[in-house]
């Protein structure tokens, strides 16, 4: 007997709608799931609970106990006479394998013969690297299949303590979350600060793009002038900001053998709320005296982010046509290539083809 049918997320390429499936997201830090413990998360509109057992094994599986669909995040885990740990629904017992396969039906009586192995709740394939918790989302409702590729990992100092972690959810799709924070135009006029930039400080800027896995990556340059937050690194930092569907952006920076990676995840929750996970680890000394600083000028950046967002679905509501421009909005434009090839890619059974060329871009701002 397998689980009843379900709403599964669509790998639909176009803008604003749908998701990317057969690919990797991020769910949590590893420090989020502590041995023994469950929480339940969206993603993509589905209920997903995510545990650590005691034994410290991860799991993902679908929060909802095909029996009268409890949540079995508020639940707990009960010890097998096997050994092995299984997850308890809090309603009537039942219990629930790593695999999704039910391990027992406590109601049931010895002559009532049933194959309880046969009733199985959706399982996530989970991984964990550099200290990030990813969540295989597959095409397939039942679950079936495995991930085809190992999760991302990412440059520089990582795997470690984060000198800074901020987390916040924008009332938008996942794809209009991600052209805004990759929109190299928005900054002097949504990032007003002193140790930023302004309007008055705008000036034309070029910048290498390289195709990358998955992505593509402004190559690695010196900041511009006007980002004065640089500043606070000294020396002669390098960076390099790239990008990887579904929607991971990182920035490398490097001041001689210091670095600085600032990663910003995004994970759909549902078709119109997205979570924003940003993680920085450093082993730059700025990070032990000016910690409250930064923070402070991460976090406001991405609530000027967030209350753009809810001043641009005003708009987004009468669902008018979105006019994009080269050579600003080029990534953007290269992110909705990315989205169609995956899917495409996925439906055909055949090797990804990265459509990003190397160009140069140049704007203003």
């Amino acid at each position: 007997m397998a689980e009843g049918d379900t709403k599964t997320a669509r790998s639909e390429s176009k803008f604003g709608q749908g998701f990317l499936t057969d690919i990797w997201y991020f769910a949590a830090l590893s420090s989020d799931l502590k041995p023994g413990k469950m929480a339940r998360y969206e993603l993509l509109g589905e209920p997903v609970l995510l545990g650590r057992s005691n034994g410290e094994a991860l799991f993902a599986l679908r929060d909802i106990c095909p029996h009268r669909a409890a949540p079995l995040s508020a639940g707990h885990f009960h010890k097998e006479a096997s050994g092995a740990e299984t997850v308890e629904c809090p309603y009537h017992g039942w219990r629930f394998r790593a695999d999704g396969a039910c391990a027992a039906i406590p109601s049931l009586v010895d002559d009532q013969a049933m194959d309880v192995s046969r009733i199985r709740v959706r399982r996530y394939p989970i991984a964990e690297s550099q200290g990030l918790i990813f969540v295989w989302v597959g095409s397939d409702p039942r679950g079936q299949g495995e991930p085809t590729e190992p999760p991302p990992t990412f440059p520089g100092v990582v795997g470690g303590r984060p000198k800074l972690v901020d987390r916040m959810e924008f009332d938008a799709h996942i794809d209009h979350a991600v052209v805004g924070l990759m929109d190299p135009a928005h900054g002097p006029y949504v990032h007003q600060q002193w140790w930023w930039r302004s309007q008055a400080s705008q000036h034309e800027k070029a910048k290498r793009f390289e195709p990358r896995e998955q992505g593509f990556a402004m190559a690695r340059h010196e900041p511009s002038k006007n980002s004065r937050a640089y500043a606070i690194l000294g020396g002669e930092p390098l960076t390099e900001i790239t990008f990887r569907i579904p929607g991971l952006r990182w920035e490398h920076v490097t001041v001689g053998k210091r670095q600085v990676l600032s990663l910003t995840c995004l994970t759909p929750i549902s078709e119109t709320r997205t979570r924003i996970t940003q993680i920085v680890w450093s082993d730059h000394p700025a990070f032990l005296f000016l910690r409250p600083f930064i923070a402070a000028g991460a976090r406001t950046f991405l609530r000027q982010d967030g209350d753009m967002v809810n001043l641009q679905n005003q708009g987004l509501k009468y669902d008018p046509p979105l006019m994009w421009i080269d050579d600003a909005d080029k990534q953007a434009k290269w992110y909705h290539q990315l989205k169609r090839e995956w899917t495409q890619s996925r439906r055909e059974g055949r090797p990804f083809v990265n459509p990003v060329e190397p160009i140069t871009l140049r704007w203003r701002s």
